[in-house]
């Protein structure tokens, strides 16, 4: 069985682990990204990961997950919010250089859906879409196995989809953008407006609705609705075979799933009624789904 090395980097920790090919990891290593001190400093430190990693000379291949959109072609990173200095600078190039096997790069949504599609909830279907439903709003569209990420790595990124034009204006993204009307964050800012300043989080008001607050299950209501619509909008765009949702919102997929089903179907064509709407089941998505990306390169 062959193995591959798979890479989480975020803004604040990094970790590197060996996987096999059915998805197991076999052994990983977790340290602080050091996102802040620059590429030099983040790519010294995940060399010496890697060769902390028995037997890591027979991977395959080394994957990596990043917080932003990658131009997969070029293997770099075309925005860097989370890690400064890192927009277009040649990590998949570095890093093959120095250990001498292939190496590749996509967005961390990408490979959390490639891991759900390969080994996860998605396992064995031809077309799997992933949404991650956090403080943001992603996602990813797989097919056969192999994530599509476009021409400019920009492809899935569905939170700035529009779904009402007559909502406020937040931030860079869409007016009426559906990450800034459904995220973990959207409901946390409507929950402030609507039940009390003293809302800190999205999960507050999940554990609201479990005491039965009018206010708070009506906001999971409006949400659920405008999610759906988004939702049917890449239906009505590749018809999945299904949906896979995670991120830390769908902790509460009790609350809201049957809703999305329900509001999704009222949106879609008759035949599309039968997708599955499921939660991810995978607890590491991000290292899996970068080694991953070997595996769905052919390796």
């Amino acid at each position: 069985m062959n193995n591959y090395i798979g890479i989480d980097l975020g803004g604040t920790n990094v970790r590197v682990a060996k996987v096999d090919e059915s998805g197991n990891i076999l052994e990983d290593v977790k340290r602080p990204s050091y996102a802040l001190e620059g590429p030099e400093k983040v790519l010294s430190n995940i060399k010496e990961m890697i060769r902390e990693i028995s037997d890591y000379e027979s991977c395959k291949g080394i994957g990596i997950g990043v917080p932003g959109p990658v131009d997969t072609y070029r293997g770099v990173m075309t925005m860097s919010t989370n890690l400064p200095g890192f927009t277009n600078y040649p990590l998949a190039t570095i890093l093959e250089n120095e250990f001498h096997m292939p190496v590749f790069l996509d967005n961390d949504a990408n490979v959390a859906g490639l891991a759900e599609a390969i080994v996860g909830a998605g396992k064995g279907l031809p077309i799997v879409y992933y949404i991650t439903h956090s403080t943001g709003i992603g996602g990813a569209l797989v097919v056969d196995g192999k994530v599509v990420s476009g021409r400019n790595g920009y492809a899935g990124e569905v939170g700035d989809i529009i779904i009402d034009r007559n909502r406020k204006k937040y931030n860079h993204l869409n007016v009426g953008a559906v990450e800034n009307e459904a995220s973990g964050t959207a409901i946390c800012r409507i929950g402030k407006e609507e039940i009390g300043e003293d809302i800190e989080s999205a999960r507050e008001v999940f554990g609201l609705c479990y005491e039965g607050d009018k206010k708070a299950l009506e906001i999971i209501d409006r949400i659920s609705y405008d999610f759906a619509q988004m939702m049917s909008t890449v239906g009505l765009i590749c018809d999945p075979h299904i949906f896979v949702i995670g991120g830390g919102c769908s902790n509460a997929s009790d609350l809201y799933f049957d809703k999305l089903k329900q509001y999704y179907n009222s949106m879609v064509h008759e035949g599309m009624k039968d997708v599955p709407i499921v939660k991810a089941v995978l607890k590491e998505p991000g290292v899996i789904g970068a080694a991953m990306l070997c595996l769905s390169k052919g390796l």
